[in-house]
């Protein structure tokens, strides 16, 4: 089959479409051929040699992917051949076919695309979780979410919509502004201007955002700190910009703030049944018309380079999607 095989470490520029083998059916898993795959910005740093998981060589990068399933191991129940799923995988996903185990698999909504699929399985259980689990935004509450235009962003805004926040967006630049306001902000700031933190004080009529979404990191998290309402929940979702920022504690204690971590991706070993409780829920939202996945733009197999160049420039919105 054809695949994306990183077999040293390489830039993304140097990734290449090569035949690999079929994978092969294991107990306890689907096999699916994909049709669409999410990009993430740590394919880009796996293939680099860059990231925390450092997988064997030869390996195929991707981790989100939606598809048809055409193979059902024997021991698997509730799935049949036909089936359209979409799924989170460790890799795999820039390729023709994938073998997944069934429970990281679910059935999408009937009227959601093979892109839309693809486009799901992190960046919206992440948002989720973050806003529900961990932060537990609240109906009329003003929620401030940073780089808003970004995948994590956008299903932030989206999902802090459905549950009935006021959301204020940062992002940069009038596309992207526009971007956050077409996924449901009330309030668009460009993060490059210093007068942001005022306008999110003006915004919320001088209180500050009850919770804060940051997956910026660096001197974002600090200054965020500077428009948090009493009471505030600081979520730590990633650090994008870099730098790995330290708290001032003073400004923790002042406002009687919260500094809340999420790492979905820990789910699995801590709180697995919180996964399929996330999931079902999103499909509800989605199914009601309050999420919607935003795609910047979709590729073919063979430029995958040029699809992970546009997302590490930073010149995407949403998610940038590949079709094998």
């Amino acid at each position: 089959m054809r695949a994306i095989v990183v077999d040293r470490w390489m830039e993304a520029k140097d990734m290449r479409v090569q035949e690999a083998p079929e994978p092969k059916l294991l107990p306890g898993c689907l096999g699916i051929e994909i049709e669409a795959a999410g990009c993430n910005f740590f394919d880009i740093l796996m293939a680099q040699g860059r990231y925390q998981v450092k997988p064997p060589f030869p390996f195929i990068p991707g981790a989100e992917l939606a598809g048809v399933v055409r193979e059902v191991a024997g021991d698997v129940t509730g799935f049949a051949a036909g089936d359209r799923v979409l799924a989170s995988v460790p890799l795999g996903a820039f390729a023709e076919r994938a073998v997944v185990p069934a429970r990281a698999v679910w059935r999408m909504p009937a009227g959601m695309t093979f892109e839309e699929g693809a486009a799901l399985p992190i960046v919206y259980p992440t948002s989720y979780a973050a806003l529900v689990f961990r932060a537990q935004l609240q109906p009329g509450e003003s929620l401030l979410v940073h780089a808003a235009a970004g995948g994590v962003g956008i299903a932030a805004v989206q999902i802090g919509k459905a549950l009935g926040a006021r959301v204020i967006a940062t992002a940069g630049g009038p596309e992207k502004l526009e971007v956050a306001r077409r996924a449901g902000a009330d309030v668009c700031l460009d993060y490059r201007d210093p007068g942001w933190i005022d306008g999110v004080k003006d915004a919320t009529g001088g209180k500050g955002a009850d919770v804060i979404y940051d997956s910026v990191g660096g001197a974002v998290t600090d200054q965020s700190l500077k428009c948090i309402a009493w009471n505030g929940r600081l979520l730590i979702i990633g650090f994008a910009s870099g730098p790995i920022p330290e708290i001032k504690a003073n400004r923790i204690l002042l406002k009687n703030v919260s500094v809340v971590g999420l790492h979905w991706g820990a789910y699995a070993i801590h709180e697995p049944k919180r996964i399929p409780e996330t999931f079902e829920a999103l499909f509800r939202l989605y199914e009601a018309g309050k999420i919607k996945p935003v795609i910047y733009a979709t590729y073919p197999l063979e430029e995958v380079p040029a699809a992970l160049e546009a997302l590490g420039s930073r010149q995407t919105y949403g998610k940038v999607i590949v079709r094998p």
